[in-house]
C-alpha cells in the first residue's frame, strides 16, 4: 500500500492546533523535514544522488491561509513522492486571520533563509495566492535572500499574491524566480492538470526553454531582453515603491483575473504614467479572466480596446494570449531571466528562455506529478481526468 503523509506528521511539533485542522504556528518552531522513515518505503534509488540538500523543498506562505486541509497534505503529498524533502509544512496550515499566519510567522518563511538560520533550499514553493506579501517586503532581507538563492541556485515558484516577494527579490535582491504552480493551487488538486504538470517539469529542469503562442497578433516581434512581471494588480500597487523592478529594455509579463476592462487600464495606465511601459521593448498579456460584474459602460469597451489603447500610448508591442493566469493549464517560466520573443509563420509567436537555475531531474522522480491518461468508457464519455476549473489563487 502507498504511504501516504497524515496531517498528524505534519503537525506533531507545532506548537498549537486551532480549529479543523488549521495550524497557528511560531515562525521560529522548526518541523522535521518530510522525508522517509523506517517503516516507510524508500523511493526509488535515482539514476544519479543528489548533493546533500539538492531536493530540498522550502513552503512559503506569505498570502491567504488554506482553507481546506486536506487538500494541502494532498498536495505536500504529491511534492514527496516526486522526490522533494518537504520542511517547513507546517506554514501549509497556519491561520490568522485572513493570512497564513502571523506576519512574523510568514516573515520566518523567507527570513530563516536569509539569515542562514536554516539552510538554503533548492525550491522555494508558495503555498498559495490572496493577500497579505506586501505586508512583508519592508522586513526582508532581500539582499541576503538573493545571495544566498543565487549561490544554492535556488527555484523560487509562485504567482498570484506571491509575485510581490518575487519582484521585491528582483528588484533588491538581484535574483530571478518562476511563474508557476503552488502547492495549495494546482498540486493539491485532486487531478491536477496534465498541461499544467507537463509545463512544470520541462520548465524547471531544462536549462533553455520555448513556448509556443498559437494566438494571431497584428504585428512582427523580434526582440530580447530581461523578461519579468506578474499579476497586474500587485505591480500596479508597487508603482513608484523601491520593490518594483527597474528593468529598462525588458519585456513585461503581466496577468490579473476578476476585473473589469476600466479597472484592468486603470492599472495599465498606472504603470504607464509612472515610465514603467514605456521602458520595455514589449508587453505580454497572459490570461484576464474577466469579472462577473458588468455596467451600461462596458457594451462597446473591452479587453481588446485596452490593449489596443496601451499599444497606443505606450509605443510598444502588445502581444496576447500567453498561457499563464488564474486558469487551470498555466505554463511554468522565469521571470527575471533572458527571453527572445520571435514571431512565427503561423502569425503567432515564441518566447525562448535561458540563464536560471534548473532542477536535477535525475535525483527526481518528476513524472509522478503527471495524471493517469484519460479513459473513456463505451458510450465514449470520459473518466479518470477531470481537470478543476475552479479559480484559486
Amino acid at each position: 500500500m502507498t504511504w501516504q503523509p497524515s496531517r498528524r506528521a505534519f503537525l506533531r511539533t507545532s506548537a498549537a492546533v486551532a480549529g479543523a485542522g488549521l495550524l497557528q504556528a511560531c515562525g521560529s518552531t522548526q518541523q522535521p523535514p518530510l522525508t522517509p522513515t523506517k517503516t516507510q518505503p524508500v523511493p526509488p534509488k535515482r539514476t544519479q544522488p543528489a548533493r546533500q540538500g539538492d531536493n530540498v523543498l522550502r513552503v512559503v506562505a506569505p498570502s491567504g491561509f488554506a482553507d481546506n486541509s486536506s487538500r494541502v497534505e494532498a498536495g505536500l503529498t504529491r511534492l514527496y513522492h516526486a522526490g522533494f524533502t518537504v520542511t517547513n509544512q507546517q506554514a501549509g496550515y497556519r491561520r490568522y486571520q485572513r493570512f497564513a499566519g502571523s506576519d512574523a510567522e510568514r516573515l520566518a518563511d523567507f527570513q530563516d533563509v536569509a539569515s542562514g538560520r536554516v539552510v538554503t533550499p533548492k525550491v522555494l514553493m508558495g503555498l498559495r495566492g490572496g493577500y497579505g506579501a506586501v505586508r512583508l517586503l519592508s522586513q526582508i532581507d532581500f539582499a541576503g535572500l538573493g545571495a544566498r538563492m543565487r549561490e544554492r541556485g535556488t527555484l523560487f515558484f509562485g504567482f498570484s499574491d506571491v509575485c510581490a516577494i518575487q519582484l521585491a527579490l528582483l528588484a533588491k535582491g538581484n535574483m530571478s524566480s518562476f511563474a508557476g504552480p503552488m502547492v495549495y493551487s494546482e498540486f493539491g488538486k485532486p487531478q491536477p492538470s496534465t498541461y499544467t504538470m507537463d509545463s512544470f517539469i520541462s520548465g524547471s529542469t531544462n536549462p533553455q526553454h520555448t513556448l509556443m503562442v498559437a494566438e494571431i497578433q497584428r504585428r512582427e516581434v523580434n526582440v530580447e531582453g530581461t523578461l519579468w512581471g506578474g499579476n497586474l494588480s500587485v505591480l500596479a500597487s508597487l508603482a513608484g515603491s523601491p520593490y518594483l523592478p527597474d528593468v529598462p529594455g525588458g519585456i513585461l509579463f503581466l496577468e490579473d483575473v476578476g476585473e473589469q476592462p476600466y479597472r484592468i487600464e486603470r492599472m495599465l495606465q498606472t504603470l504607464y504614467l509612472a515610465g514603467v511601459l514605456s521602458k520595455q521593448q514589449a508587453i505580454i498579456f497572459g490570461d484576464f479572466r474577466m469579472g462577473t460584474i458588468r455596467d451600461v459602460y462596458d457594451s462597446s469597451y473591452n479587453f481588446s480596446a485596452v490593449v489596443n489603447t496601451i499599444q497606443r500610448v505606450a509605443r510598444v508591442p502588445v502581444l496576447t494570449g500567453f498561457p499563464f493566469g488564474h486558469i487551470t493549464n498555466k505554463a511554468t517560466f522565469p521571470l527575471g531571466a533572458q527571453a527572445q520573443i520571435r514571431s512565427s509563420s503561423n502569425g503567432g509567436y515564441s518566447v525562448s528562455f535561458s540563464g536560471y537555475p534548473t532542477l536535477n531531474a535525475a535525483s527526481l522522480s518528476l513524472d509522478t506529478l503527471l495524471p493517469p491518461p484519460v479513459t473513456f468508457d463505451s458510450f465514449g464519455s470520459g473518466f479518470g481526468g477531470v481537470v478543476e476549473d475552479t479559480v484559486i489563487e
